[in-house]
């Protein structure tokens, strides 16, 4: 049985410890808001982006010479998978369930006999893949800590992409990050970046709705493309590294509070069981005063 001295230190201890969860919690609830603003602001052009993309695409569909980022390069051997997490831990699971859901789809590609390569945005996603893909990881990035540096990040790796696509190092290129959305659920996804997936012939979303305009394109949907593929790369990128920004703050912070909460219960179980161990020697000293007592 511990002596009242240990237990009176890792009292102490888990205190030091429940004010340090307790201020990480009280950061990451403000760094939360700023970050769910700009994962929300992305959203809209990100996906309105994609959408025309699509729909380009969909009208080359077919073509011969059409941009090697819309349709491939007519392989399927070479995958590249970007793995965006954090640089830092103490966030739950967030960082563990992006680097889950690429280790499942690099294994099921290699069991194909495909080629897999990874690039990894975030220290965290390198930190957990190394051991199992040390060889097979091409590049590692660490964040930025403002949307400015995370704009520049985004497009340092966009025209990395368009630099390998040329040198045809990969045919297939699929992005991964958590989708916020809310505190206690961020979702890992897996986004295709390159070639684009076009719809079906039959999907509604390359068909106008209801009150909304038929666009015509001008000049031509090669020119156009050629100038908002780029683009589209960096946009969806930026979007990853936003919605992990705002994921990796909501899973902090309902993490330090379970952390905070847990590391309540513990004191209270310690000072009972401290409480408890004063009052046995309390109570055997007395036995012994009054045996002492008798005795004479």
């Amino acid at each position: 049985m511990p002596s009242l001295k240990d237990l009176r230190t890792r009292i102490a201890s888990v205190k030091a410890t429940q004010k340090i969860t307790k201020a990480m919690q009280m950061v990451a609830a403000a760094k939360l808001r700023r970050a769910q603003e700009a994962a929300e602001q992305a959203r809209p052009y990100a996906e309105r982006m994609e959408e025309v993309i699509a729909r380009l695409g969909k009208l080359l569909e077919g073509r011969t010479g059409a941009p090697a980022l819309v349709m491939g390069t007519g392989r399927d051997e070479k995958h590249l998978l970007i793995v965006t997490t954090a640089d830092r831990g103490l966030c739950g699971g967030f960082n563990s369930s992006i680097v889950k859901l690429a280790r499942e789809h690099a294994t099921a590609l290699m069991a194909q006999g495909k080629q897999v390569q990874f690039m990894c945005l975030g220290q965290k996603g390198y930190d957990s893949l190394k051991y199992q893909f040390q060889d097979q990881i091409l590049d590692t990035r660490r964040l930025g800590g403002s949307k400015g540096e995370n704009f520049t990040l985004a497009r340092q790796v966009g025209i990395q992409l368009l630099e390998m696509l040329d040198s045809e190092s990969f045919d297939v290129c699929t992005l991964f990050y958590s989708e916020f959305r809310s505190i206690i659920s961020q979702i890992p996804t897996t986004q295709q970046l390159i070639p684009v997936v076009l719809p079906e012939a039959d999907d509604e979303s390359i068909r106008p709705r209801a009150g909304q305009a038929i666009y015509e394109y001008e000049p031509d949907e090669d020119e156009i493309l050629n100038e908002l593929l780029p683009r589209n790369i960096r946009v969806q990128i930026l979007r990853a590294m936003l919605e992990n920004g705002a994921s990796e703050q909501g899973a902090r912070m309902s993490a330090m509070d379970s952390a905070t909460r847990n590391a309540g219960e513990m004191i209270d179980k310690l000072t009972l069981q401290y409480n408890r161990a004063r009052q046995a020697i309390i109570t055997k000293e007395l036995i012994e005063i009054i045996s002492g007592a008798e005795a004479v």
